[in-house]
């Protein structure tokens, strides 16, 4: 990435660096390996020399025997397709093999990662590569669009280290988001769903450095995206944060509803994925009684 993309960057690699087992279900996605979290990933940060002179560092893997490169570029663009041969050059140059007396180059299974992408964008990136024996080999890089994954998508997956990227998909929103208070519950309840989702992932242990870890990240992004944008940024930071998150989270299901109705309280918790004990606690009211609202109301009970 150019300078200008730091902060996409600097999160890409300390997922990485500080998460790598998160990298084995999109390794698995893309190229339709079988990995489990069992798997040791072994990460390389190496610097190549390109063709402009520029050294540039890349992420290199190694899961079992095979290796893994991965680029994340903010926007498409065309050119990377020849960075990414002349790095995978390189990395099957330092890692040559000789087998029976030959020499052998094996190049990494690679991918490039588009945080965005429009209309026009291909699913690879490819170059032809011509010898002077007359052969020819078309080299191609497979493309990961990190916005074509939904949120549950991402969950189902358990692509989970694409979801600090997945505020990306509401920037061109962010104006409305910020002034529309419809807009913005709706954004935050979508980010409490997947702080709520990421605890279960994680058994809802709060105290988990990991999970600590890819809520700041996630945070990290949001605050990036709306930096300008005060009232969504402190509303993303207090879920992922855990500032303030119960007042934030009452004030978002409790949007739109009359203060004091509690079949209307019940509605939207139900509606937010909340268990009957949940919900007890959030109406202050028996189990029992949360059944027998919800019957009245004619909506399905909750796993316990």
């Amino acid at each position: 990435m150019g300078s200008n993309n730091t902060i996409f960057d600097d999160v890409f690699l300390t997922l990485l660096e500080k998460l790598p087992h998160l990298v084995i279900p999109l390794i698995n996605e893309v190229f339709h390996t079988d990995y489990t979290e069992e798997d040791e990933v072994t990460q390389l940060r190496e610097a190549h020399q390109t063709q402009e002179g520029r050294r540039t560092t890349d992420s290199t893997l190694r899961i079992r025997d095979k290796w893994y490169h991965i680029e994340c570029q903010s926007n498409p663009d065309s050119t990377i397709i020849i960075r990414m041969i002349e790095y995978d050059f390189s990395i099957a140059l330092e890692h040559v093999k000789k087998i029976n007396k030959k020499y052998v180059l094996e190049f990494p299974r690679s991918c490039i990662l588009y945080l965005r992408h429009t209309k026009h964008t291909k699913e690879a990136e490819e170059v032809e590569v011509h010898f002077p024996d007359g052969s020819r080999f078309r080299y191609k890089v497979p493309i990961i669009k990190v916005q074509e994954y939904t949120k549950d998508k991402l969950f189902q997956k358990k692509l989970l280290f694409l979801l600090p990227f997945y505020i990306m998909r509401y920037e061109k929103e962010k104006k409305r988001i910020e002034n529309d208070a419809a807009k913005l519950n709706a954004l935050l309840a979508e980010y409490q769903d997947i702080r709520n989702r990421l605890e279960i992932s994680f058994g809802k242990t709060n105290q988990s450095k990991e999970l600590l870890d890819l809520k700041e990240l996630i945070a990290r992004i949001a605050d990036y995206i709306f930096r300008n944008e005060s009232r969504t940024k402190k509303g993303v930071q207090g879920i992922m944060r855990g500032k303030v998150l119960e007042l934030e989270s009452d004030r978002i299901y409790a949007a739109g509803i009359s203060a004091g109705r509690t079949e209307g309280r019940i509605e939207a918790y139900i509606e937010n994925g909340y268990s009957l004990e949940q919900i007890s606690k959030k109406v202050d009211i028996p189990v029992e009684r949360v059944k027998e609202i919800l019957e009245k109301l004619s909506l399905t009970t909750p796993d316990a």
